[in-house]
């Protein structure tokens, strides 16, 4: 199928412990107090930052902290971006419908609009996670964690929905065979190919953001003084590049969501090493931005011929939520929130974000149109299918090809 440009909607990346792994997200124990990162730190700075450690081991008890509600948080996400993508948009999903989602959901489909804000949740989680995951990390180990998460189910996914795609009783148009093939990279985008999942924009956001972080952050080595200014220079260039419309700057920059990921970085200092005024000025700063972005993509002057209306306040609420909740779950306000259950829920978040939205489409027009199920059964019951096919890529392709790809990875010579 020829996906239409990117869509304002679409989640996210995978990590070891991120925001779509198949693992619940585990802190790291607090290490001692780090050497000084340039000659500016002084003893006082150094007291601080030991304060700040302390603090830290104190929330998790000088053990590995298993955040689970982050998996839970994830799962919630994706599963907003799919309330948005079966019943708060027009298109492709109205032909499975038989008419507009507004006419199906004539009271929720003005809620379901805002599950597209599940994206910027999941940035903002992803700029949590990766900070953690890559803490410590050498290039070549995080390279390999990247590429061995991120491509087993993307690779299954893109054959799936161009093999379905191409059954003659579907009605959807399948890409051509070379665009299928440069699918595969996860660059069609840039090259300005056909995409087979329309969700893929923001793994495209999340390759860009993975670079800027390897390169500024884990090849030098991570360290707090390292991530802040990382975080001041990355929020001060996504400016410059807006205000210089320069192509070039945007793509690598992406102002549009870059304070999303430095929002979630700014909630990792905090989880680490505490509370902390530059900590709280990042995230601050970030969502202050984040929301304006928000609004300026998502937001449209009420209208009787648009399908939603989606309120200034109502996106803010939302993005709000995301940043507030990511921080409680940092600062370990939500870890009695530790059922095993969320553990698998964080494990389908990735595979079900892939599948979920073009093999809806068919699954609702066979429920819906061929089986006769009403409206919200036929919702009900495609969610359930798709988490049962992101079980199935997590159990027989996740869990087999992930760790041989990121073995190989990690042992292959230079």
């Amino acid at each position: 199928m020829s996906a239409p440009p990117a869509p304002d909607a679409g989640p996210i990346s995978d990590a070891d412990a991120g925001p779509i792994s198949n693992a619940a997200a585990t802190a790291p124990t607090p290490t001692p107090p780090r050497a000084p990162d340039t000659a500016l730190e002084r003893p006082a700075d150094l007291e601080r930052s030991a304060e700040r450690t302390a603090k830290a081991a104190a929330r998790g008890g000088g053990h590995p902290v298993r955040l689970r509600a982050l998996d839970g948080l994830r799962l919630l996400a994706a599963l907003m971006v799919a309330a948005y993508h079966y019943g708060g948009r027009d298109g492709e999903i109205a032909q499975a419908w038989g008419s507009s989602p507004r006419a199906q959901f004539p009271t929720l489909s003005g809620y379901f609009a805002y599950g597209c804000l599940g994206v910027q949740i999941f940035f903002v989680i992803s700029g949590f996670v990766i900070c953690m995951s890559g803490w410590g990390r050498p290039l070549r180990s995080f390279f390999a964690s990247r590429v061995s998460r991120l491509y087993p189910a993307y690779w299954v996914a893109i054959i799936l929905v161009t093999g379905v795609f191409a059954l003659p009783w579907v009605a959807y148009k399948a890409v051509s065979p070379s665009d299928a093939l440069v699918n595969l990279t996860m660059l069609q985008q840039p090259l300005g190919v056909d995409r087979v999942l329309g969700v893929c924009w923001t793994l495209w956001a999340e390759l860009r953001f993975y670079a800027l972080f390897a390169l500024f952050v884990v090849l030098p080595g991570a360290t707090r003084h390292r991530v802040v200014l990382f975080c001041a220079v990355w929020t001060l260039g996504s400016a410059f590049a807006e205000a210089s419309d320069l192509p070039l700057l945007d793509v690598v920059l992406m102002p549009e969501y870059s304070s999303y990921f430095i929002g979630g970085m700014g909630i990792y200092l905090l989880h680490r090493f505490g509370h902390d005024a530059l900590s709280w000025g990042i995230i601050g700063i970030s969502f202050l931005i984040g929301q304006h972005y928000a609004i300026r993509e998502l937001w449209h002057p009420a209208n009787v011929d648009a399908f939603s209306y989606r309120s200034a306040t109502g996106i803010i609420a939302v993005v709000a939520f995301g940043y507030v909740a990511v921080t409680l779950i940092a600062l370990g306000k939500l870890n009695w929130a530790d059922w095993r259950w969320l553990t698998v829920a964080g494990a389908l978040t990735y595979p079900f974000y892939l599948v979920h939205e073009h093999l809806g489409w068919v699954v609702v027009w066979v429920l819906h149109q061929k089986l006769g199920i009403p409206s919200y059964g036929t919702f009900a019951l495609t969610v359930l299918v798709m988490l049962g096919l992101a079980w199935v890529l997590y159990r027989f392709i996740e869990q087999r090809f992930t760790p041989m790809i990121k073995r190989s990875l990690s042992t292959a010579r230079l």
